[in-house]
């Protein structure tokens, strides 16, 4: 039987991780200090550009997700017990780290009664109240929908909170474990209504067409969504989904322009982009 052959992954996105004396600086920091963040952890290709814009990535609540997208690589099984020790080391390292702008994400905690939602906003507090002139980005997950957990993310203040589709709406069953598009997109009405920066992104190349994601541009703005950020899917281990297409720079740029003229605030599109691209209003 003939396989399918792997289609190659593009010039466009095989690039060099950076040698600067900033980017050392950083990465020997977080080294000598036991630091953890999504930047080096994940060796993120935009991670030198936004240590230099003063930003990084922490992930909070331990590395075992509850959930099996079938696009992420997190490991999948009974998560540790909470730390509560976790959310003033956080703090601590945005400190060290000299930070301007700290963005905050984790994975789903289905088996804690709140989702954790106490410790996001334990951790929100931690590092405003060690670090004064932070501004600070959270990407949650939709705690089911359950807008009392999300309250108190909503509560401690951060500047922007986020929350990803991750795919368009026919394609969301297959490719995101447990979630429902409606029920993120409720969350982000909700997030939207408080008065604080929404946040939501899309990744591409996974079989969407371009009627879909103008769809879902629509969908968002419809709920007040004001940042959008367009990236490319990359396979992370080959019992991910694989890629169906890798999308050309030109495209995204195209895209850019096209959430812009449907009413996003802002808009970051790009093979390279991430979610916490460029967030630091720095």
């Amino acid at each position: 039987m003939k396989t399918e052959k792997k289609i190659q992954k593009p010039h466009w996105l095989k690039i060099k991780l950076p040698d600067t004396e900033e980017y050392r600086w950083m990465n020997n920091t977080i080294k000598k200090n036991n630091l953890h963040t999504i930047c080096s952890n994940a060796r993120c290709p935009n991670s030198a550009e936004c240590w230099s814009h003063g930003t990084a990535t922490f992930m909070i609540l331990g590395n075992i997700c509850t959930r099996s997208c079938k696009f992420c690589n997190v490991k999948t099984g009974k998560p540790l017990p909470v730390d509560f020790e976790e959310p003033l080391r956080v703090a601590n390292s945005v400190k060290i780290m000299k930070l301007k702008h700290a963005v905050i994400t984790s994975v789903d905690r289905d088996d804690i009664d709140d989702g954790g939602a106490s410790v996001w906003a334990e951790t929100i507090l931690k590092i405003k109240e060690l670090n004064q002139e932070i501004t600070i980005e959270v990407l949650i997950p939709d705690f089911k929908g359950n807008f009392d957990m999300i309250q108190k993310i909503i509560d401690a203040k951060p500047d922007v909170i986020g929350h990803n589709l991750e795919t368009v709406r026919r394609l969301t069953p297959e490719i995101r474990s447990k979630a429902k598009y409606n029920t993120s997109l409720s969350v982000l009405k909700y997030i939207s209504k408080s008065g604080i920066t929404s946040k939501s992104g899309i990744m591409l190349g996974l079989g969407e067409t371009n009627n879909e994601i103008f769809e879902t541009m629509d969908d968002l703005v419809s709920i007040g969504v004001q940042i959008f950020t367009i990236g490319q899917y990359l396979q992370p281990s080959p019992k991910n989904v694989e890629v169906k297409e890798y999308i050309t720079p030109e495209k995204f740029i195209f895209l850019k322009e096209e959430g812009i003229k449907r009413g996003f605030k802002f808009v970051e599109s790009g093979p390279l982009v991430r979610s916490s691209y460029k967030a630091s209003p720095h």
